[in-house]
């Protein structure tokens, strides 16, 4: 069972090279990835900033600023799942994944290491956007240790729908169907949420399901770890959001536990 395990490790790690050597070589790739995200927290901050109000926070022009980070943070991690679905695609596409299939290998290996790739530029993403949030005012104010866990919470948010990205990659014919198919449900997972604005002012059946979305304990919780609430913000009486870096947690888990399983099942079974 160790041999497996470490064949299994050693599988997945020269996957994970093989996609990071191949994202150096095409660093536009990258630098596309950057746009968006950059661009929602320009407009968000100031365009759409000065309209919305945080709860608890008074006339503090700042607050939403604040608030809105961890919202733009989650946002960009998941959005990565329509990438990584993409390139799974456009590597069934062209019978690549049909070799990885033939060879002496882990099967779950080719996934696990296109996943750990993701993970890794994913990260990437994170680290230069947190810079931008700093030039247009975001702070941290619980301290370092807990702001790592915060971007902790979001690359295990990140790394989990990548699994969900990995399954829809499989499923279809084009990297083009890959990438329509991984937005669709992302739009209304991530704005049927309290990222942009507080969930209090939704209708209440929205309200229940912003209050229950997993998109949503963890941007509450990055923004208890971050300290970005105000001292007054009222906290909905939902559990995921009483308790958010926990339920953060166990709806990653469980989103892992469940995709990868699928996927690997669809990896073995896909025909070209």
């Amino acid at each position: 069972m160790r041999s497996a395990l470490g064949q299994s490790v050693r599988d997945s790690l020269v996957i994970a090279k093989r996609n990071l050597i191949r994202m150096v070589r095409i660093p536009e790739v990258v630098i596309f990835g950057l746009v968006q995200p950059i661009m929602f927290v320009v407009l968000f901050s100031y365009v759409f900033g000065g309209s919305i109000n945080v709860p608890g926070a008074g006339l503090d022009a700042n607050a939403y600023r604040q608030f809105l980070m961890a919202g733009i943070f989650a946002q960009t991690v998941t959005f990565a799942t329509a990438g990584a679905g993409a390139g799974i695609a456009e590597d069934m596409h062209k019978g690549l994944i049909d070799r990885f299939r033939s060879l002496p290998m882990a099967r779950g290996a080719v996934l696990t290491g296109r996943t750990l790739a993701d993970l890794v530029q994913t990260a990437l993403t994170v680290v230069v956007l947190a810079v931008v949030a700093v030039i247009v005012g975001w702070r941290i104010h619980d301290g370092f240790l807990r702001a790592l866990a915060g971007f902790g919470l979001l690359l295990l948010l990140g790394y989990a729908f990548s699994w969900i990205g990995a399954l829809i990659g499989l499923s279809v014919r084009t990297p083009e169907a890959a990438t329509s198919g991984g937005l669709i449900w992302l739009f209304p997972l991530t704005f049927i949420s309290n990222a942009f604005v507080p969930a209090d002012n939704m209708p209440t059946v929205l309200r229940h399901i912003a209050e229950w979305n997993p998109f949503s304990a963890t941007v509450q919780g990055c923004r208890e770890l971050f300290g970005n609430l105000p001292p007054n913000y009222p906290v909905p009486d939902a559990w995921p959001m009483q308790h958010p870096v926990l339920a953060s947690v166990l709806w990653s888990i469980v989103i892992i536990a469940a995709f990868r399983t699928l996927a690997v099942r669809k990896y073995r079974s896909a025909n070209t």
